[in-house]
């Protein structure tokens, strides 16, 4: 089996290592006929707020990055330390949408029943990649979303018949979608689960 990996974070306790690990990494990686990305490259500035008690950044840095579809940031644990968090990256949320938007768009005049199927199915997917712990409220509204986008569509069916809140309730009882799933824990990485 071969594996590809065209992403990495590397991560380094001292500046100085880190500035030495990019001047290097090209001409290491030029010997195998890889290059680096010229701007998703880059030195990142990534240390919890100050442990002085209060929220501000220890410098004016940027204190998150995306990686893999998330975005990564500093926030308080349930006992008050500082934690690296996960969150649905923002523009990887609103291209799903966009996603889900043209395909409800295409195949609205398909069967309820076969619509709500593959809905199901994709909903499944997103929660299973973006399904870890503390992002189940981008889950949650990923869902609705997806909901409201699959009530705007089936509206768009018929100008006489149409899908008011009360009968898409009703609708969404008999076809449910999915609640959102926390798959993997704080020691599992949902790129390679």
């Amino acid at each position: 089996m071969i594996r590809f990996a065209d992403d990495a974070v590397m991560v380094f306790s001292d500046e100085t290592d880190a500035r030495r690990m990019l001047d290097v990494l090209p001409e290491r990686l030029g010997q195998y006929g890889l290059t680096l990305h010229p701007t998703k490259t880059r030195l990142l500035y990534f240390r919890p707020p100050s442990s002085t008690g209060d929220d501000q950044p220890r410098d004016t840095g940027k204190q998150s990055f995306d990686f893999l579809g998330f975005t990564h940031h500093w926030a308080r644990s349930r006992r008050g330390f500082w934690v690296v968090k996960r969150k649905t990256a923002s523009s990887r949320f609103s291209r799903a949408l966009k996603r889900a938007s043209q395909w409800l768009r295409k195949v609205r005049h398909q069967p309820v029943a076969w619509q709500h199927e593959q809905l199901v199915r994709k909903l499944r997917g997103h929660n299973n990649y973006y399904g870890i712990v503390g992002n189940s409220e981008a889950l949650s509204r990923f869902r609705y979303e997806v909901g409201r986008l699959w009530r705007k569509w089936l509206d768009r069916r018929s100008h006489k018949a149409r899908m008011t809140w009360v009968r898409f309730q009703r609708l969404q009882a008999r076809y449910p979608l999915p609640s959102p799933v926390v798959r993997f824990g704080l020691g599992h990485c949902a790129a390679n689960p």
